[in-house]
């Protein structure tokens, strides 16, 4: 039994659910992953997986030598790359997570330039909102927004992620104008489903968070799109609290208005630092796909002078 490949095919099987979507990742029979799965239960003594009819489930001995698969499979591939770093060309496949409508904005339209530039690469992306475990689900790369939560992977800035209040001119026009936060109050406030509630928070710009204040919003629509959430606001349909680099567009065609440009604005009190960013599992090595991904991205935020 070839130890190394086993173990790979049992991390990817744990995590893809199923032995033949491993097979398939690795261009594999289906045959061959059952035979190694086979083997190492055969030399550890137990069942590795609880196997039904719609997902493979981990044993309790399945769980115990996926945590330690991991580390040996990770060991493996910085030995690897560590020798091969000073030649090596950025190849192989590269598995990306985004969140939707960022991704979709600011990701998507790039990527034929970035396979132009680097054709040796095969590319794996997921589009999901959810927080994904990286190293359970194999991601090399994750773009996320907003203020990261503590962790142990490794992260880079890659721009800014700012919350600004808008609203459409149609709208302001038969509401009244907004001179201050509390002037927010009387308008039909619009959220993101995943806020928890209808308080938005905001200092002066340039002020420490004990200057913070909160602003009690009445609002009767939630969406869980920011899409949808930027065509609502475009359409009248109240005010909202929206990333800049959603609406920076809107703002310049004059579909929408910033409103009270003096503050900085947020939906919580956790004033960590809010940005894009991009993060990875922590190597001691970070492949060369990785590094010109992470790289590239990085550029094309840089490059949108509208809202960074």
């Amino acid at each position: 039994m070839d130890y190394f490949a086993a173990l790979r095919f049992f991390t990817r099987s744990a995590a893809l659910g199923s032995f033949s979507r491993a097979a398939e990742e690795e261009a594999v029979k289906v045959s061959t992953v059952s035979r190694h799965i086979r083997a190492l239960e055969a030399d550890v003594g137990a069942a590795l997986f609880n196997r039904s009819t719609r997902r493979l489930h981990l044993t309790e001995a399945g769980r115990t030598l996926h945590t330690r698969a991991h580390g040996i499979l990770a060991d493996l591939d910085d030995a690897r790359s560590a020798t091969r770093e000073l030649n090596s060309r950025p190849q192989g496949l590269l598995r990306v997570t985004v969140p939707g409508t960022f991704g979709r904005r600011h990701v998507m339209p790039h990527l034929s330039d970035f396979l132009g530039l680097y054709p040796d690469i095969r590319l794996d992306l997921t589009i999901e909102n959810r927080t994904i475990d990286l190293i359970e689900a194999g991601i090399d790369v994750a773009i996320r927004t907003g203020t990261l939560r503590d962790s142990s992977l490794i992260a880079r800035r890659l721009g800014a992620h700012q919350r600004i209040p808008v609203a459409s001119p149609a709208y302001l026009a038969n509401h009244g104008p907004v001179a201050q936060p509390e002037d927010l109050q009387a308008l039909d406030a619009m959220n993101f489903a995943s806020t928890s509630d209808l308080t938005w928070y905001c200092r002066p710009s340039g002020s420490t968070p004990a200057d913070l204040r909160g602003v009690t919003m009445a609002g009767w629509i939630r969406i869980n799109d920011y899409d949808a959430l930027l065509q609502a606001t475009i359409d009248g349909l109240g005010v909202a609290l929206l990333p800049r680099w959603l609406v920076a567009g809107a703002i310049e065609a004059g579909t929408l208005v910033a409103l009270l440009p003096g503050y900085t604005w947020s939906v919580d009190t956790t004033w960590g630092e809010t940005a894009i960013w991009a993060v990875y599992p922590p190597k001691r090595i970070v492949s060369p796909k990785v590094r010109v991904f992470i790289d590239f991205v990085a550029q094309r935020v840089r490059d949108q002078h509208d809202w960074q």
